[in-house]
């Protein structure tokens, strides 16, 4: 009997009836569809956002990267916690009383077109990235669960088709109600896993005395060092102020102080599953010396006892496909929302939009599995991709909190120049004067905010003002 393929099976068929039972508690209205008619509440928006950060990258990846420096890899979900907490305090109140869908709607509420458009563009590029390392993930799993069923290609079109049709089916409330199973999953599964493997290995001691000496293994911060481990914490901080996926699900909540609570606590769910994943990533290094380090944390969990096996990469595939399912639903709401029904169809009936909005998953989805062939290191991906997002949150913050300094042409050329720097630094290596890309974004990002007043005199409509006419 194969244990592993059974659970995977009935955590599949958990997955796609928690689907169903959303889509049956909400309308077929796409409002409901994207935003779950605005109803999630504290304890969904909780799940939800800490299913998005809880990924390929906070597991699999972390595992990688504690396999070769040890410990120190776990600030990686320490780094989205806290962004997440930040964020909760300083804007998720804000961004569900806006009333917006996407970060670039709001861009051409208080800016122009032109910023909306390429808000968009970049909001996608990103999201797609994302949502493609979470099929590398899935495929490290499936290929190491059931390696007679999955290579690893075929594990990331079942992992890919898996977070579509539960995307497709259920929307943001079929989001939400799949990651109350998929957290309590990975919570379970991770923390029986970590405690299994290290008493197996005969307890930290014996697995301190099999590693290479030369690396710092069970230090918090030497493997990496305070320099990387401090732009973890400016990447993330800045992403989740601004990623199409996090704003969704403030926007989401039923009112200001859920999307708070909600954010806030799903920041402190997300901090202890690093350092669990990269607890294993070291365990694997004494078990398996020589193994692809992207494979080592799926390989260690199928030495153990097969139920504990198939619970725990059940628990860790569950990680990628929450991931997944919020960001692939983020990628459409763009592409419905500012592209087609901004540019192309702005008639379109609620029922037509609704369609397309589900049809734009499925399309979405095929592109996200086409982009995951080309990735290599997950979290190294990860960052670089997320660094973008620095001209949408310096764009957002000056909105929110010194709108004098706004001109209509601020978000188009902030974002302009974050674009141009991102290319720069991967192919131009002159420019990299600085340890990450995140700073050096933060730097021409922000000089290029506060220049343009200087060129154009074209002030933006306030929020306060803009939410006066709207009532």
């Amino acid at each position: 009997m194969n244990i592993p393929l059974i659970i995977v099976l009935l955590y599949i068929f958990a997955l796609f009836a928690l689907s169903m039972h959303a889509r049956r508690l909400a309308a077929k209205g796409s409002e409901d569809f994207l935003l779950a008619g605005r109803k999630l509440t504290t304890p969904l928006v909780a799940v939800t956002i800490t299913g998005l950060a809880i990924g390929g990258a906070s597991t699999i990846g972390v595992a990688e990267q504690a396999y070769n420096v040890g410990l120190a890899a776990g600030w990686y979900n320490v780094a989205w916690g806290a962004g997440a907490i930040i964020m909760g305090l300083a804007a998720a109140a804000k961004y569900r009383s806006l009333n917006v869908t996407t970060v670039p709607e709001l861009f051409e509420k208080y800016y122009d077109t032109k910023g909306r458009i390429i808000c968009v563009i970049g909001q996608i590029t990103i999201q797609l990235v994302i949502t493609a390392l979470q099929c590398v993930s899935g495929g490290a799993i499936l290929a190491s669960l059931l390696p007679q069923i999955f290579t690893f290609q075929s594990g990331m079109l079942t992992s890919t088709i898996l977070f579509v049709g539960i995307t497709f089916i259920g929307g943001m409330m079929g989001a939400g109600f799949t990651n109350l199973l998929n957290i309590a999953l990975i919570y379970v599964g991770i923390i029986a896993a970590t405690l299994i493997s290290i008493f197996s290995q005969g307890g930290i001691a014996n697995v301190a005395a099999q590693l290479p000496a030369e690396i710092p293994y069970f230090h918090l911060t030497d493997g990496l060092g305070w320099v990387v481990i401090i732009g973890w914490f400016a990447v993330m901080i800045t992403q989740v102020m601004s990623l199409q996926a996090t704003v969704q699900i403030s926007c989401s909540a039923k009112d200001a102080k859920t999307a708070r609570n909600g954010i806030v606590l799903g920041g402190l769910l997300m901090i202890p599953i690093g350092f669990l994943s990269a607890l294993m990533g070291i365990v694997a290094r004494t078990i398996f010396p020589d193994i692809s380090a992207t494979l080592a944390l799926p390989q260690v969990i199928m030495s153990l006892n097969p139920f504990i096996a198939g619970i725990t990469l059940a628990a860790l595939w569950a990680a990628g496909i929450s991931t997944g399912c919020n960001l692939l639903l983020g990628s459409a709401t763009l592409f419905s929302q500012d592209i087609y029904k901004r540019f192309i169809n702005p008639s379109v009936s609620d029922k037509n939009f609704y369609i397309v909005t589900k049809v734009c998953v499925a399309i979405l989805g095929i592109f996200s599995y086409i982009a995951a062939l080309t990735v290599v290191a997950i979290v190294k991906t990860l960052l670089v991709a997320l660094s973008l997002t620095t001209a949408f949150t310096i764009v957002i913050l000056f909105t929110v909190f010194a709108p004098g300094l706004c001109r209509k042409n601020s978000a188009f050329y902030t974002t302009l120049v974050g674009i141009i720097v991102l290319v720069l630094w991967q192919f131009v290596p002159a420019i990299r004067v600085v340890p990450h890309v995140i700073y050096l974004e933060w730097i021409v990002c922000l000089i290029t905010f506060l220049i343009i007043p200087v060129f154009d005199k074209n002030p933006v409509a306030t929020i306060a003002a803009t939410e006066a006419l709207e009532n």
